[in-house]
C-alpha cells in the first residue's frame, strides 16, 4: 500500500502587537495556534509544523533581555506539555518550535517533536546562529545548538527538523537525509528584502539532493515597532524532486495542506544515485577548520 502522508504547515500573523506584555502576547499566539491546530486537524492533517517560535515577535529584531522571559524548559515547560495533549487529542505528529531555557542564561531556538500518540520524542536545536542586519541579532538570544541532526520515528515516518537560517548550509540537510529523515521541517521567520530569492530556490534543492521530502514555513506581515521588512509567508511542501505540492499566502494566516507519497522516495533514489556515488573520502577540505 502507497505510504501517502498529509502534512500540514502553519503560518500565522501577530494577534498581540509587540509593544504589549510578554505574558499577553505568548497566551495570544498560544491560543490562536491551539484553534489552527482544530483546523487542520479537520483537514485530517497527521503531521504538522508551526512558524520559528511560534508563540512570540520576531523578537530578535532588537536586543532587549524582556524577552528571555518567553523561555520554558523542553519537554517540562507548559508548551510542550500542552501540545502533548493536542497531538494525542487530534492524533497528529506535532512540531513545536519554542524558546528554550536549558540552565538560567543559556538558551536555545528549538523545536520539539511530539507523536501522535502524545508522546515526546526529543527535540532539535537550531545548530546555526545568524547575527546580521536588518535585525537578525539572534546571538543575543541563542547558544548554538548541540544535538547534532536528529531523526525522529514517528507513527507517521521519519521527521526531521532544521530550523530557519541553518536551511543556508547543506551540509546539515545532507547529515539529516543520511541519518534517514522522510520529512524535514525548516520553520522560519525570514523578511522578503534579504532572502525571498532564495526561498523556493535552497530547499528544493536539498530536498533534491537528499531525496526526502521538505516542509518550509514562514510567518507572514509586518512586526512593527521594529518593522524590519516584510514576513512574506509563502510556507510550502516540495517532494524529493524538487517539486512545490502547495503553497500558502503572501500576507496572511494559512494553513498549508498536502499529500506526501513517502514511497517516492525510494523511487527517486534508486534513479538518482545521489547516495552511492557519494566520495566522503575526497571531502575533508570542507571540514577542515
Amino acid at each position: 500500500m502507497p505510504r501517502i502522508v498529509r502534512g500540514g504547515l502553519i503560518q500565522a500573523t501577530l494577534s498581540e502587537p509587540a509593544t504589549s506584555s510578554v505574558e499577553k502576547i505568548k497566551k495570544s499566539m498560544i491560543d490562536k495556534h491551539v484553534a489552527l491546530l482544530e483546523q487542520a486537524a479537520d483537514r485530517g492533517v497527521q503531521v504538522c509544523c508551526l512558524q520559528e517560535l511560534f508563540y512570540g515577535p520576531y523578537f530578535c529584531a532588537e536586543q532587549e533581555a524582556k524577552w528571555y522571559d518567553l523561555t520554558e524548559r523542553v519537554p517540562d515547560g507548559p508548551t510542550t506539555r500542552l501540545m502533548c495533549d493536542l497531538a494525542k487529542k487530534h492524533n497528529m505528529v506535532l512540531v513545536i518550535p519554542v524558546y528554550e531555557e536549558d540552565i538560567t542564561g543559556v538558551y536555545y531556538n528549538t523545536a520539539s517533536v511530539i507523536d501522535a500518540d502524545g508522546s515526546y520524542l526529543g527535540k532539535y536545536r537550531k545548530t546555526h546562529i545568524p547575527h546580521c542586519a536588518p535585525g537578525f541579532w539572534e546571538k543575543f538570544y541563542f547558544r548554538p545548538g548541540n544535538l547534532g541532526y536528529p531523526v525522529f520515528e514517528t507513527q507517521i515516518g521519519k521527521v526531521a527538523v532544521y530550523i530557519c537560517y541553518d536551511r543556508h548550509f547543506p551540509e546539515g540537510a545532507r547529515c539529516l537525509g543520511l541519518n534517514g529523515a522522510e520529512i524535514v521541517f525548516n520553520p522560519s521567520a525570514t523578511v522578503a528584502g534579504l532572502s525571498e530569492y532564495l526561498w523556493k530556490l535552497e530547499q528544493p534543492a536539498h530536498a533534491v539532493a537528499n531525496q526526502f521530502f521538505v516542509g518550509a514555513i514562514n510567518r507572514p506581515g509586518k512586526e512593527p515597532p521594529w518593522n524590519i521588512g516584510e514576513f512574506y509567508g509563502q510556507s510550502y511542501f516540495c517532494d524529493p524532486r524538487g517539486q512545490i505540492l502547495a503553497e500558502g499566502g503572501r500576507d496572511c494566516d494559512d494553513i498549508v495542506v498536502a499529500d506526501l507519497d513517502l514511497d517516492l522516495i525510494r523511487d527517486v533514489r534508486n534513479v538518482w544515485q545521489f547516495f552511492r556515488d557519494r566520495r566522503p573520502d575526497a571531502y575533508d577540505s570542507i571540514v577542515a577548520g
